[in-house]
């Protein structure tokens, strides 16, 4: 019996090849925090101790970074993978409580020796202003 539902047609479009292919092919083009995501959620997925539920919404994700047409173009400047982004921070955001801080670090390590010049994102306290002067 053959299954059409969501998970099974997302299996049906990841595999490890076609994820490596598209890092290789548009790496740069993406950047590096779309790049850091997606590694953070491959290794979370190669992990043994990742459940079976986690494993299929990180397929999802991984499928959709895969996949040649996208909500949005990849090859639009500056906006061109932000569907991309969207759906991989989704499915992090979904399978937090089992990425170990381990999956994060060499996803950062791959990450930084591919854009050893690039920020990811820099943080910024934003503070209430003060009172004026009466």
């Amino acid at each position: 019996m053959e299954t059409n539902t969501p998970s099974a047609n997302a299996q049906r479009g990841y595999s490890d090849r076609s994820f490596w292919n598209k890092l290789r092919r548009y790496a740069r083009l993406a950047g590096k925090e779309v790049v850091e995501k997606a590694l953070t959620l491959y290794f979370t997925l190669q992990d043994p101790d990742t459940p079976v539920w986690a494993k299929r919404v990180v397929i999802g994700a991984l499928a959709y970074f895969i996949i040649p047409f996208d909500a949005i173009t990849d090859l639009l400047p500056l906006v061109g993978f932000t569907d991309d982004l969207g759906a991989l921070l989704t499915a992090l955001s979904t399978v937090a409580m089992h990425v170990k801080p381990v999956h994060k670090q060499r996803a950062k390590e791959q990450a930084e020796a591919w854009f050893p010049h690039e920020v990811v994102s820099v943080q910024v306290r934003v503070e209430p202003p003060k009172a004026l002067p009466e």
